[in-house]
C-alpha cells in the first residue's frame, strides 16, 4: 500500500490511497509493459495514472456543494465539491464559465458535467467541468416555462390585451420594497427629471416565503381604492430564486386583472420573469420605468415651453419689422422734399448729360486728331486756305451741336410735371401707411386679449394653497379650515375654506 499526501489549487489537502496492485491487477494492459519489482519515477507512476484514468473517466457528472470557489483574472473558476464525507478539486475554464448566466457561490448545491483530469505538475486530479447547473434552478425552469405556456394560451400576454399608459398621469403608484434601493432609484429619477410627482408607494416583500400574495394584495388594492392612474410593479436584481415572486401566477393573475396600466420593472434588462410579460410596458430596470412614466409629460411640457417662446420670439419679430417699415417710410425724403419725387428724373438728366459729354468729348477728339493730321498736311502743302475752311466748318458743328443739346434739354425738362407726381406719390405713400396701420392696429389688440389680467376683470379669479402656492383645480384639492389664496384683477386675499361643496 502506498500513501501519497496531496495539495489541490485550492490550497485544501486530499489523501488518495491507491492499491497499486489492485490497480494494475484492474488494467492488464499495463501489466504486461512493466513488473511489480520495478522502481517508478513520480512522472512515470503519474503518467500512467493519468492514461488510465482519463481513458475511463472521458465524461462524468458528479453532485455536490461548492466550497473554495476562487474566479481568476482570466476568466478561469477553481472550486471544489463535496459532499459529507469527500471532496474533489474542479476547473472551470473561461470558455465554458462565460456561458454560465450565474456565477455560482459558495455553498450551492450543483451538477457538474466533464471529464476527468490528472494535473500532472502537482499530481492532482480534478474534474474538467464543461457544464454547470444549479440544483433547484432547472426544476424552477421548467416550472417557469409550463406557467408561461400556460399563461399564453389563456391571451394573457397578447398585445391586444395591453392596455396603453394614460396621457399625464397624476399620481404614480409603485408596488415594492420600501428598504430596497428600488424605491430611492425611482425617486432620484422622478426628483431630478420632474419636481411636481405624487407618488403613493404600497410596501410589500419582494422575495421569500408570502411575497407573492402581498405583491397580489398591494395591486388589488391599488385598483379597489383607485390610488393611481399608473402602476409601477419592481425590484432589483437577483437570482432566479430571488425573483420568484414575480414568476408566481397569482401575480400574474393580479397583473392581468388590474384597471390601472402597470409597468413591470423586474431585475436587470436581461432578467424576465412573467410579471414582464403580462404587463402593460415591461421597463428594462425600476429606474427606465420612473422615466417611462414622465416621459410623455416631459415633451408635452418641453414643446408648451417652446411653443411659447416661438409665438413670443415670432410676434415681437413681427411688431419689430412693422416697426422697422414704419420708420423707414417716415424717412423717406419725399415727405421732406420735393427733390425725392424728382431725383430719378434728375439723374436720368445728368447721366444723359454725361452721356452726350462723353460722345462730344469724344467727337472733338476725332475731330482734334483730324486737324492734327490736315494740319500736318498743310504744314507740308502749305494750303492756308483749306485751313481757314476747316476752322470754319468746325465752329460750325461746334454751334449746331450746342443748339441741339440745349434744345433736347428743354425737351426733357418739359415732359416732367413735378406737381402731379408729387402728388401721386403722396396718395401712394398715405394708402400704404393705413393699410400697415390697421395691420398693427389689429396686432396690438390681439396681444390685448391674450393678456390673462383682461380674464380677471372680468369677474373671474385664481386660487392658490396657501401651503405651496401650487394652483387650486379641483375641490378635491380643498380641506376644511384650508387656508388659501385668492388672485383677482388689482390684488390678493387669503381666505379659510369652512365648507366643501
Amino acid at each position: 500500500m502506498i500513501s501519497h499526501e496531496k495539495r489541490d489549487l485550492q490550497g485544501f489537502s486530499i489523501s488518495i490511497r491507491i492499491d497499486l496492485l489492485n490497480f494494475f491487477y484492474g488494467y492488464p494492459q499495463i501489466m504486461t509493459t512493466m513488473t511489480l519489482n520495478k522502481v517508478l519515477t513520480v512522472s512515470e507512476i503519474t503518467f500512467h495514472i493519468k492514461a488510465n484514468l482519463e481513458k475511463f473517466f472521458p465524461a462524468l457528472a458528479v453532485q455536490g456543494e461548492i466550497s473554495n470557489l476562487k474566479r481568476q483574472a482570466s476568466g478561469h473558476i477553481y472550486f471544489s465539491l463535496k459532499d459529507s464525507s469527500s471532496q474533489i478539486s474542479a476547473v472551470m475554464f473561461r470558455g465554458n464559465a462565460s456561458k454560465l448566466t450565474r456565477i455560482p457561490k459558495e455553498g450551492d448545491q450543483v451538477t457538474v458535467r466533464g471529464q476527468l483530469n490528472v494535473y500532472a505538475p502537482r499530481g492532482n486530479y480534478q474534474i474538467v467541468v464543461r457544464e454547470l447547473e444549479l440544483l433547484g434552478v432547472g426544476e424552477l425552469l421548467l416550472k417557469l416555462h409550463k406557467l408561461k405556456e400556460e399563461l399564453k394560451m389563456r391571451g394573457w400576454f397578447a398585445p391586444e390585451k395591453k392596455k396603453k399608459l394614460p396621457h399625464l398621469p397624476k399620481q404614480i403608484g409603485m408596488v415594492t420594497s420600501p428598504t430596497g434601493a428600488v424605491i430611492q432609484d425611482v425617486l432620484h429619477v422622478l426628483k431630478r427629471r420632474f419636481s411636481s410627482f405624487h407618488l403613493t408607494l404600497n410596501p410589500v416583500k419582494v422575495q421569500g416565503e408570502g411575497a407573492a400574495e402581498e405583491i397580489a394584495q398591494a395591486i388589488e388594492q391599488m385598483n379597489r381604492y383607485d390610488l393611481a392612474d399608473v402602476l409601477i410593479v419592481g425590484r432589483g436584481g437577483g437570482s432566479i430564486e430571488d425573483l420568484w415572486a414575480f414568476n408566481e401566477e397569482i401575480v400574474a393573475k393580479a397583473i392581468f386583472e388590474s384597471r390601472i396600466p402597470i409597468i413591470s420593472a423586474v431585475g436587470h434588462e436581461t432578467d424576465t420573469s412573467i410579471a414582464d410579460l403580462v404587463a402593460d410596458v415591461r421597463a428594462p430596470t425600476p429606474s427606465a420605468a420612473a422615466e417611462i412614466v414622465i416621459k410623455e409629460r416631459e415633451q408635452l411640457l418641453k414643446f408648451l415651453d417652446t411653443a411659447s417662446k416661438r409665438i413670443e420670439s415670432n410676434l415681437r419679430a413681427k411688431v419689430h419689422q412693422n416697426k422697422e417699415k414704419v420708420r423707414s417710410l417716415l424717412r423717406q425724403n419725399a415727405f421732406s422734399s420735393s427733390d425725392a419725387l424728382l431725383g430719378r428724373y434728375m439723374q436720368q438728366i445728368d447721366e444723359n448729360k454725361s452721356t452726350l459729354s462723353l460722345q462730344i468729348k469724344h467727337i472733338l477728339e476725332v475731330q482734334k486728331n483730324q486737324i492734327i493730321s490736315f494740319r500736318g498736311q498743310l504744314n507740308a502743302l502749305q494750303p492756308s486756305m483749306q485751313i481757314a475752311n476747316y476752322q470754319q466748318k468746325l465752329k460750325l458743328y461746334k454751334t449746331r451741336l450746342d443748339e441741339g443739346m440745349r434744345s433736347h434739354f428743354n425737351i426733357q425738362k418739359k415732359k416732367f410735371d413735378s406737381q402731379a407726381l408729387k402728388k401721386e406719390l403722396i396718395l401712394k405713400m398715405k394708402s400704404i401707411l393705413d393699410r400697415k396701420k390697421e395691420k398693427l392696429t389689429s396686432l396690438v389688440s390681439h396681444l390685448r386679449s391674450l393678456d390673462p389680467k383682461n380674464l380677471l376683470k372680468k369677474g373671474y379669479s385664481i386660487l392658490f394653497s396657501e401651503k405651496d402656492s401650487s394652483i387650486i383645480l379641483s375641490t378635491k384639492d380643498l380641506e376644511k379650515s384650508q387656508k388659501i389664496r385668492a388672485k383677482v384683477y388689482d390684488g390678493s386675499f387669503t381666505a379659510t375654506i369652512e365648507e366643501i361643496f
